[in-house]
C-alpha cells in the first residue's frame, strides 16, 4: 500500500511496522516537494511523521480525539485522514488550511493558530466525555516551546487535580520556531541527559520487547515507574502537577512509539508521554536550521533549498527596517533594549541580540509576561522595545492596559505583521490591533507609510515618555538608512493634493498612501490624499480643515472597520456637531479566510481598484 492508497486512518492500522517506515519516507518526500510549491510549515511537519503515524495507529480518530497544539504540524494528520489530493491547494483561497480546520474533516476536532491551547481544549473534551458517560480517549500533542506559556501551565495545574483519563504527548524537539529559552528548557535538557532517563530508556525497551499487550505491558510499565519514581517522575515538572510520565522515547522509532502509546491509551488518569523528535528530519537544510528559517517557508527549490521569493534590490522587509533602526539607536542610547516572545527570527532581531546580548531578551511563548516585563523595565528607567506580532499581541490585552497604559510607561511596541497576512489565515491576520489599542488612555498608536517614516516614528517613540505603538505589515519596501533622523510631531498627519480640482478626500495610512497618490496621478484623477499616520491621537487641526473644504471623505482602511480609523474620525466630527459625508472602505464584521494577499484584498473589496471605483463615482459627479 503506497501513500496514495491511504484513504483514512484505518488503512495504516493494516500495515506492518516496516511498511509504516516506508510510508514515513514517502510522506517526507511528498511534504518537501509539495511545500516547495505552495509554501507552508515544513520543519515541524517533517519532525512528526512517525509520531503522527503512531498516533493514528493506536488512537482511532475520529472516535478518539487528537488535538495538535497550534495545528501547524498537522499536515501529516491531514494526509492520512483523506486530504492528500488537496495539498496542491494548501494555504490558497478556498483551499486546504495550514492548520486544523473543523469544517475540513471530522478528524479535526479543534482548531487554533496560536500556541498552548491544546491542553485546555483536551481537558474540556475529556470532562464532557465523562459527563456524557462516553468511552473514548483524548490526546493532546504539544511542543516543548508551547509548554513555557502560562496558559499551558494553568491547564496542567487543573489536569493534575481533575485526574481524568487523557494523554499528553510532549513533543520535545528543542525548538518552537527558533531555539527555546528559559529554565523550563534547561530542566528538559537535564531530563534528557539524566542517568535515570538513560536507564529508563533501556528498561522500557526491554519490557516492551518482552511483554505482550494487556496485563504484562501494564505491569511492566508499573515496575519501571516504581523503580524510577523518586529519580524521574517526582523530580520532573510533570510529577509536580500530579501527572504520570513515560519517557523520553525516540519519536522516530515507530515500533517503540506504537507500544508506548498503547500503554498510554490504557493508562488510568492523565499521563505524559515525552517524545524526542528532530525538527526538519529528513531534509538536511531544515535539520541544520537553528534560527527558524525553515519553520514557515515560501516557495523554494527542494534541491538547493533556495527560496524562490525575490526581494527587489534596495528593498527590505518592514521588520528588517525597524530592527536595523533599533540597533542603530541602541548604540546611541544605552537605555534601549529589545524584547520578543519567541520571535527573534521573524522579527529580524538577530543582529540586535548579537550586538547587545545583555540588552536583548527572548521571553519564550509568553506574550503576557513579555509585556509586564517591558513595563517594569520602563518603570526602572530603561527604554524597552517589545517586538510582537499583531495577532499574538491580542493575548496580552490586560497587561498592555493595566501594566503599561494605566501607569503611563514608555514602552515602545513594534506591532509586526499588522493587517492581512495572507496564507496563514484568520488566526494570524493582524486586523484588530487598532480597535484594541485605540481605547487605551495614554497610548500613542501609529503606522508609517514608508521606510523613512518608519525610522522617524521609531525615533519619535524614544524621545517621548508615553506608551508608543508602531504597527507595520508583512512585506518589503524600498529602504535607505537615514543619517540624521528627526522626530515627527505626535498626532500630525500630512496632506497632498493631486490635480487642480479634487473631487473628494481620501484618508488612509501605511504604504497605501503612496499607492493611492501614484494611481491618481497615473489616471489623471484629482483628489486630496491624507496620510493618517497616527490613529491616536488624531490630527484634529487637519480634520477641521478637511471639513471646511466641503468635500466628501473616503476613509480607506485595510483593517476591521469597527473601532478603526473611520470610527475615530466619525466620533470626532459627531462630538463637534460637524456635518460631513463619509464613505468607509474596510473589513466587515467577520473573520477573513486564508489566501494570497492580493486575492483577499480583492475578495474583501479593499484593493486599490475597489477604492478607485468609488473615487471615480465622485469624480464623474463633480
Amino acid at each position: 500500500m503506497n501513500l496514495y492508497d491511504i484513504k483514512g486512518p484505518a488503512d495504516i492500522r493494516q500495515m506492518s511496522v516496516s511498511q509504516l517506515n516506508e510510508l514515513a519516507a514517502d510522506i517526507r518526500s511528498f511534504l518537501i516537494e509539495s511545500i516547495a510549491k505552495t509554501g507552508g510549515h515544513l520543519s515541524s511537519n517533517l519532525g512528526v511523521v512517525e509520531l503522527t503515524l503512531a498516533l493514528h495507529y493506536v488512537f482511532h480518530s475520529p472516535s478518539d480525539k487528537l488535538i495538535f497544539d497550534v495545528g501547524h504540524q498537522s499536515y501529516v494528520h491531514k494526509m492520512i485522514t483523506g486530504r492528500l489530493n488537496d495539498f496542491s491547494t494548501l494555504r490558497q483561497y478556498h483551499g486546504l488550511s495550514g492548520f486544523q480546520k473543523r469544517r475540513e474533516s471530522e478528524h479535526d476536532v479543534w482548531e487554533a493558530g496560536h500556541s498552548s491551547t491544546s491542553l485546555s481544549a483536551a481537558l474540556g473534551i475529556t470532562i464532557a466525555r465523562d459527563l456524557h458517560h462516553e468511552n473514548y480517549q483524548v490526546a493532546a500533542i504539544i511542543g516543548d516551546g508551547a509548554l513555557s506559556s502560562g496558559m499551558a501551565m494553568e491547564a496542567l495545574n487543573q489536569i493534575g487535580s481533575e485526574n481524568r483519563d487523557m494523554v499528553i504527548i510532549f513533543n520535545d524537539n528543542h525548538m518552537s520556531i527558533s531555539q527555546n529559552v528559559g529554565a523550563m528548557d534547561e530542566a528538559f535538557t537535564r531530563l534528557r541527559a539524566s542517568k535515570p532517563y538513560n536507564t529508563f530508556k533501556s528498561d522500557l525497551s526491554d519490557v516492551l520487547s518482552q511483554s505482550k499487550a494487556g496485563t504484562q505491558i501494564l505491569q511492566g510499565m508499573r515496575n519501571i515507574k516504581n523503580t524510577l519514581k523518586d529519580n524521574v517522575v517526582d523530580n520532573s515538572i510533570f510529577g509536580e502537577f500530579n501527572l504520570d510520565y513515560i519517557g523520553p522515547v525516540d519519536g522516530h522509532d515507530l515500533k517503540l512509539m506504537i507500544k508506548v502509546l498503547q500503554i498510554a491509551k490504557r493508562h488510568k488518569g492523565p499521563i505524559v508521554v515525552h517524545v524526542i523528535t528532530k525538527k526538519g528530519k529528513g531534509y538536511p537544510f531544515a535539520e541544520q536550521d537553528q534560527e527558524g528559517k525553515w519553520h514557515g517557508v515560501s516557495q523554494f527549490d527542494p534541491k538547493t533549498g533556495q527560496s524562490l521569493a525575490k526581494i527587489p534590490k534596495h528593498h527590505a522587509s518592514w521588520s528588517e527596517i525597524i530592527a536595523e533602526s533599533l540597533t542603530t539607536m541602541a548604540k546611541q542610547d544605552e537605555r534601549i533594549l529589545a524584547l520578543t516572545p519567541a520571535m527573534i527570527s521573524g522579527s529580524k532581531l538577530g543582529k540586535f541580540f548579537a550586538t547587545f546580548p545583555d540588552r536583548a531578551f527572548d521571553c519564550g511563548i509568553a506574550e503576557e509576561h513579555s509585556v509586564t516585563l517591558a513595563a517594569s523595565l520602563a518603570l526602572s528607567g530603561m527604554r524597552p522595545f517589545l517586538s510582537i506580532y499583531s495577532s499574538f499581541m491580542q493575548r496580552a490585552y490586560d497587561q498592555i492596559q493595566q501594566d503599561v497604559a494605566r501607569m503611563d510607561l514608555p514602552v515602545v511596541f513594534g506591532i509586526d505583521r499588522c493587517g492581512l497576512v495572507g496564507e496563514d489565515g484568520p488566526t494570524h491576520h493582524g486586523v484588530f490591533d487598532i480597535a484594541m489599542l485605540r481605547t487605551m488612555p495614554n497610548l500613542i498608536l501609529s503606522q508609517p507609510k514608508d521606510a523613512q517614516e518608519a525610522q522617524q516614528l521609531l525615533k519619535t517613540a524614544f524621545t517621548q515618555d508615553h506608551p508608543f505603538a508602531i504597527r507595520y505589515p508583512r512585506g518589503s519596501v524600498p529602504f535607505q538608512r537615514m543619517d540624521s533622523i528627526e522626530p515627527i510631531a505626535i498626532g500630525s498627519w500630512t496632506m497632498m493634493q493631486v490635480g487642480e480640482h479634487p473631487a473628494c478626500i481620501v484618508i488612509t495610512y501605511g504604504s497605501d498612501v503612496d499607492k493611492v497618490i501614484a494611481k491618481a496621478e497615473a489616471n489623471g484623477i484629482s483628489l486630496i490624499v491624507v496620510n493618517a499616520r497616527f490613529f491616536k491621537p488624531l490630527d484634529e487641526t487637519m480634520l477641521e480643515k478637511l471639513a471646511s473644504l466641503h468635500l466628501d471623505i473616503i476613509v480607506y482602511e485595510t483593517d476591521i472597520l469597527a473601532g478603526g480609523l473611520s470610527s475615530a474620525i466619525l466620533e470626532f466630527y459627531n462630538d463637534r456637531d460637524i456635518i460631513i459625508c463619509m464613505h468607509r472602505i474596510g473589513l466587515g464584521d467577520h473573520f477573513v479566510e486564508h489566501g494570497s494577499l492580493p486575492q483577499l484584498r480583492k475578495v474583501e473589496h479593499i484593493d486599490i481598484n475597489s477604492l478607485f471605483q468609488v473615487i471615480k463615482e465622485y469624480d464623474n459627479a463633480s
